[in-house]
């Protein structure tokens, strides 16, 4: 059937008018959801403002001109011959791999209109005319949920793929991810792994140790040596209270700690306790007291080194961080190296988490359980997966509940299911110094257990790792420690993200890692002159340790000594702790 010119003028017309509607819908979304990310009533939320017309319209001009060519390409393709895409999923995504997709052109109309209408909203997004910094970042923050919540593979009617599997199982899998949907609703949270196929202590968390000591926030392991002799000088790492310590201690074969101790270490590790109710008034004093501070105190009356290693992970590494310069401005001496990996001790550029933290949100933690409560695990759970929706929501939610899947076992996805919760007073404190005043990186700003605090005075040798591809710690801003620490640094950019970049196993030696001499004071010139090396930074990292480490001398057997007896064998209580 041929059509007219004047109905091919109005179909466009439609299409415009469409995109004028996609626009507002989309505009009045953008201001509900800031305003919830504030936490003040909607009703008061600022109208999020329109891009300049003439901008706007030449968006919606191209919107409408390309479903107009995508409609003709459906309409005019012949049964049976495959048609090339007019636009395609961004690398990566997998959306809609399937071939379902593609062998049916309704289908196939369905996820290009998608895509669309996606690069849409997200120009639409880019134009906003918002000089803030931060509030444009969360703009195009909301606007990638709402364009991942959108995808039709997340609904039956629209998924081909729900349709074929439920032929191919006669419907039962219909019937499984119905179980599934309410088995996790009655969890409370999206299942990412198969949770029965993993348990701490028995196949994560394994490397052999013992509870040595243990106060109100942390109990300290010791790690049982693996080799007859070992340097001199131990290791103390702090991994982040935001998460289960586990991370560097997942299976022997992915295992940071059991790296280092095989490497001749006298490894003790902080293992932070889920807080509840009894803890739920501790501040970020508490949190550098009675975790690093007092950690270290232990480590040095148990092997007798004055100056041990220490090691942090993420907000791990800041609480160190602040430890160290803490005591440095008490005229103590406290390490003989700091390891830092993905920190933040600049928070300039915080990453997406950034773009979640202003002024009205920091007031209302602070209002709510900043002088006493929790920020349940769950909740921050929910925002670190929304971060990366469509790999840790949504492809789960059509698996799990479309397809009827159960999902695999997985020990990293394990661990980041298993949330824990924060103390309200430590959070705020933590959000408001950090995040949103960047206070850190000033010295002398901050007092912190009644000394004021200058990172610049924490003096000794440093090695910080950064991950590339991180979209919690921005390389780029990881570097930036560079210039607050008064020691000499030697810098490392791995290959990958947050967690995949930092947890590269040496066993495996996989993926790549940059390193470079140079100290630019721009991160991106370092890059410039920067060296790829193959495999795993953990061969670099313990390399760079050694020489620092002094003689080998026999390892202790016995762990703890008379005064801090063993309590219980690792990984400990603290734990196993649900949130």
């Amino acid at each position: 059937m041929s059509v007219t010119p004047e109905q091919s003028a109005e179909a466009l017309q439609g299409m415009f008018k469409f995109g004028q509607s996609l626009a507002e819908g989309f505009l009045d979304f953008l201001g509900k959801q800031n305003a919830a990310i504030q936490q003040v009533a909607p009703a008061a939320a600022p109208q999020v403002p329109l891009p300049e017309a003439q901008e706007l319209a030449a968006l919606q001009k191209s919107l409408a001109e390309a479903h107009a060519r995508l409609w003709a390409s459906i309409a005019q393709a012949k049964p049976g011959e495959p048609v090339e895409p007019l636009v395609q999923p961004p690398p990566g995504d997998r959306r809609f791999n399937a071939p379902e997709w593609a062998s049916s052109p309704v289908y196939d109309y369905i996820r290009q209109a998608y895509l669309l209408n996606a690069d849409y909203l997200g120009k639409l997004a880019d134009a906003l005319p918002i000089a803030d910094g931060r509030a444009k970042a969360r703009m195009q923050f909301l606007t990638r949920q709402y364009v991942e919540a959108m995808s039709p593979s997340n609904f039956a009617a629209t998924n081909p793929e729900f349709i074929k599997t439920a032929l191919d199982t006669k419907g039962e899998s219909i019937t499984q991810g119905i179980k599934n949907l309410i088995g996790d609703m009655e969890k409370g949270r999206i299942s990412m792994t198969d949770d029965s196929a993993f348990e701490i202590g028995r196949n994560l968390a394994t490397t052999p140790g013992s509870v040595i000591y243990e106060n109100e926030l942390i109990q300290l392991i010791q790690y049982a040596p693996l080799t007859d002799k070992v340097h001199k000088t131990p290791l103390l790492i702090v991994p982040p209270c935001i998460n289960k310590f586990y991370i560097m201690d997942l299976q022997p074969a992915n295992s940071l700690v059991r790296f280092i101790v095989e490497q001749g270490f006298t490894v003790f590790l902080v293992s932070w306790k889920n807080a509840k109710a009894e803890e739920a008034h501790f501040g970020w004093d508490d949190y550098l007291e009675k975790g690093p501070i007092s950690a270290l105190q232990v480590v040095r009356e148990v092997t007798k080194v004055p100056k041990p290693h220490v090691l942090g992970f993420c907000v791990g590494g800041t609480i160190l961080s602040s430890a160290l310069a803490v005591l440095r401005a008490k005229g103590e001496d406290p390490a003989e190296s700091l390891t830092l990996m993905t920190t933040l001790l600049d928070f300039s550029d915080a990453g997406e988490i950034g773009c979640l933290v202003d002024e009205a949100s920091v007031a209302a933690r602070e209002a709510a359980i900043g002088k006493g409560g929790l920020l349940r695990g769950q909740e921050l759970a929910q925002v670190f997966s929304s971060l990366r929706g469509n790999d840790l929501i949504w492809q789960y939610v059509v698996g799990n509940y479309l397809k009827g899947k159960t999902p695999e076992a997985f020990d990293l996805l394990y661990w980041n299911s298993d949330s824990t919760n924060l103390a309200g007073p430590f959070l705020a404190w933590y959000l408001r110094n950090m995040y949103l005043e960047n206070n850190l990186r000033v010295p002398g700003k901050l007092e912190m257990l009644g000394v004021k605090v200058d990172l610049g005075k924490v003096d000794l040798p440093a090695y910080l790792l950064a991950t590339r591809e991180d979209h919690i710690v921005p390389w780029t801003s990881a570097y930036l420690a560079r210039q607050i620490l008064g020691g000499e640094t030697t810098f490392v950019l791995g290959a990958s993200g947050h967690i995949a970049g930092a947890i590269n196993p040496a066993s495996k030696n996989r993926r790549s890692y940059w390193t470079g001499d140079s100290a630019a004071s721009v991160p991106e010139e370092w890059l410039q002159s920067a060296t790829e090396q193959k495999g795993s930074w953990w061969l670099h990292w313990i390399e760079w340790l050694k020489p620092r480490s002094g003689n080998l001398v026999a390892a202790r057997n016995k762990a703890g000594n008379a005064k801090y007896k063993v309590i219980e064998p690792a990984p400990g209580r603290y734990v196993k702790e649900k949130a």
